[in-house]
């Protein structure tokens, strides 16, 4: 049992909700904007004195019941859920692995994949495999070893990976890429490779641990973005996301709007791929 991490994610969980976000009413004279822990205890059937110990790294371990009112309490998210189990010591529900081996199911249809941009991604961000139109718009993720095969540490230590998204999504990819790695974290473990690429980022980038600090944790792929390409320019596409049944692996299909100009885009690309286009960049240290 994690008691300091359990502790550190009820307190944001709970000032992150409003009193309106669990049925209960503001009242004329709330003076916190987030839940009070009278308030949580309630709502999760325990007395008061035992949830202020929890938050206050004191409290006994909680049993799976307990937890499982937490969760329904707090509101969290699938992923969440598991979060809280494994920092109070419990094996949670499901499990994402980090095995890199490729999902034969996601390799089946990935193979199928042919005119639109596709590749299968790790819990940690990782590339495991890419179909030629993936590597055309995004680059061959192949060529990175060590840390900087999980997308996620290029975020936060390469600037020239930021290029891919307009300047104005930028934000929102980064607490996506941090909360995605937090889930990922609280599968495995502080002393797993997530655990090692996330000390290694919390050493690094002043970014990411502020983002860190925020407790959030989801495995988002947003269903519409828009991608930079160098030469072709802004191209707007709906995202897809097909997971394993445990979750540690994604299938990401990015597709165009029929006859919109990011169709003609992607056309353009899968004709020519990218040796009409300038070399690549070497790869940054």
């Amino acid at each position: 049992m994690n008691r300091a991490a359990l502790a550190d994610f009820l307190r944001a969980r709970r000032t992150g909700l409003r009193p309106e976000d669990v049925g209960l009413s503001t009242g004329p004279r709330r003076r916190v904007a987030g839940l009070r822990r009278d308030e949580v205890a309630a709502l999760a059937g325990m007395s008061t004195d035992y949830y202020v110990r929890l938050e206050q790294v004191r409290g006994p371990q909680p049993s799976e019941q307990m937890l499982a009112a937490l969760a329904r309490a707090l509101r969290l998210s699938l992923d969440e859920r598991d979060y809280l189990y494994r920092q109070a010591g419990h094996t949670a529900p499901a499990r994402t692995p980090l095995d890199t081996h490729v999902a034969p199911a996601l390799m089946r249809v990935l193979d199928r994949l042919e005119n639109t941009p596709a590749l299968v991604l790790s819990s940690l961000g990782e590339t495991l495999l890419q179909n030629e139109l993936s590597k055309a718009l995004m680059g061959d993720h192949s060529r990175h070893t060590g840390a900087a095969r999980s997308g996620t540490y290029r975020w936060f230590t390469d600037p020239g990976e930021r290029e891919l998204y307009p300047e104005s999504d930028r934000a929102r990819q980064s607490r996506a890429q941090v909360s995605g790695l937090r889930a990922a974290y609280g599968a495995a473990g502080e002393r797993s490779r997530a655990g090692a690429l996330v000390r290694e980022l919390r050493a690094v980038s002043e970014e990411f641990e502020a983002i860190w600090q925020t407790q959030v944790v989801a495995q988002r792929f947003e269903d519409h973005k828009t991608l930079v390409h160098p030469e072709l320019g802004p191209i707007e596409l709906d995202c897809q996301a097909l997971l394993t049944e445990d979750q540690g692996q994604t299938l990401l299909v990015l597709t165009a709007a029929p006859r919109s100009e990011a169709a003609a885009k992607l056309e353009l690309l899968a004709v020519l791929g990218r040796q009409s286009f300038q070399a690549e960049a070497p790869v940054r240290p």
